[in-house]
């Protein structure tokens, strides 16, 4: 039987027009489950706790090995609707591009690899199984997307021997990077407790704002490493102090700072809490102010060293695009956190630096590209 390629850029249009803000559906899930389903594939939806999630598996449990793709299809608001260009679900084209909110994050890298999915089973059935783990919880608290997913899996014996996700990961040109791991990422939270005064008698209060001033500065100054051989050096941002103080006579009681910390795997959420809570533990004792602490631990950095599954990715993007994808660690979180804990996982993606923005828009002839290396990727691993 002859069967008409799926065009992955109609594909991608289709799911942008699908209003998926997180934690909305929007209709995307149903629409890879029907086109997958079609396709022959063993769809489940795997939904927690309101959030939609599909898990689509084509070929036999247990009979040759599995190949995984994770991606989402969520999205984040659009921002101030009038500032765009074309409406952000209204997936138009203009010359080489096709705008609307999730086009490059990442409904076109689903939809590269879902079209790629369905030609590579209909023309050429491996023996094995390829795998699609989709969710709709990667923009927002990610509790119950890809962690649910695999935690159906675990409970169901559904494997993946290998994986890919397709968030971009590309910097200017399609095939310049991919990802072979992630750093950790941490946020700790202060509050400095002083004693409120009148401004004009500072000597009968305790000020806590020059204390969130030292504390931030310690934490600030300090150099955490000089990276490793896969990952740049550690980081640590201020990104909020706040008071609330309205009156330029008070000294008020308390105040906030908020820090994030990129980490590479020199450390882990542990120790670096460690740290956190012995430095805040020194300027309270300096200063006599007393300072708690809270932290939120988003991912630990993880790392798939290069082997054969980076160099599988990287050799069907080299022979498509004629590009050697640099092999890197940079950028925020993913997925690919909790999916390095079920397999061998590693990142490849469109260009991404337009995602998240006001005419969030990707190149028409990178979808295309796009699935042909998927196609490679699927080809070269199942005949390899």
């Amino acid at each position: 039987m002859t069967h008409t390629p799926v065009d992955p850029v109609t594909l991608t249009a289709d799911l942008v027009r699908c209003n998926s803000v997180t934690p909305r559906e929007g209709g995307a899930i149903q629409l890879l489950d029907r086109l997958l389903s079609e396709a022959g594939f063993d769809c489940t939806r795997v939904d927690r706790n309101g959030i939609a999630n599909l898990y689509a598996r084509w070929g036999t449990r247990g009979n040759g090995r599995a190949f995984g793709f994770n991606g989402h299809t969520d999205v984040v608001p659009v921002g101030d609707e009038s500032a765009w260009t074309y409406p952000p679900f209204g997936a138009e084209i203009d010359g080489d591009w096709l705008y609307g909110r999730g086009a490059t994050d990442m409904k076109s890298g689903v939809a590269a690899f879902a079209a790629a999915a369905v030609d590579f089973v209909r023309t050429t059935p491996p023996e094995g199984a390829v795998i699609l783990a989709i969710t709709g919880d990667e923009e927002g608290e990610s509790t119950d997307g890809t962690i649910a997913l695999l935690d159906w899996m675990t409970e169901t014996g559904e494997r993946m021997d290998a994986c890919i996700v397709g968030e971009p990961t590309c910097p200017t040109t399609l095939g310049d990077m991919m990802k072979i791991g992630r750093r950790g990422a941490l946020t700790a939270f202060f509050e400095i407790i002083g004693k409120q005064g009148h401004s004009a008698y500072p000597h009968k209060a305790l000020n806590p704002m020059p204390v969130v001033a030292l504390l931030g500065h310690r934490l600030a100054s300090h150099r955490l490493d000089e990276g490793t051989d896969h990952f740049d050096p550690s980081t640590l941002a201020i990104t909020t102090i706040d008071t609330g103080n309205g009156a330029n006579n008070v000294i008020p009681a308390r105040t906030r700072m908020t820090v994030n910390l990129r980490f590479n795997d020199l450390h882990s959420g542990d120790s670096l809490t460690a740290w956190l809570r012995a430095e805040a533990d020194k300027v309270a004792t300096e200063t006599g102010t007393s300072i708690e602490m809270s932290t939120k631990l988003s991912g630990e950095s993880f790392l798939t060293p290069p082997g054969a599954l980076s160099s599988l990715v990287a050799g069907a993007v080299s022979a498509e695009t004629g590009v050697a994808p640099e092999m890197s660690t940079t950028g925020g979180t993913s997925d690919a956190r909790f999916v390095k804990d079920h397999c061998d996982v590693v990142e490849f993606g469109l260009v991404g630096h337009r995602m998240h923005e006001v005419d969030e828009r990707v190149s028409i002839r990178d979808i295309e590209g796009l699935k042909r290396i998927y196609t490679r990727i699927l080809t070269d691993y199942f005949q390899g």
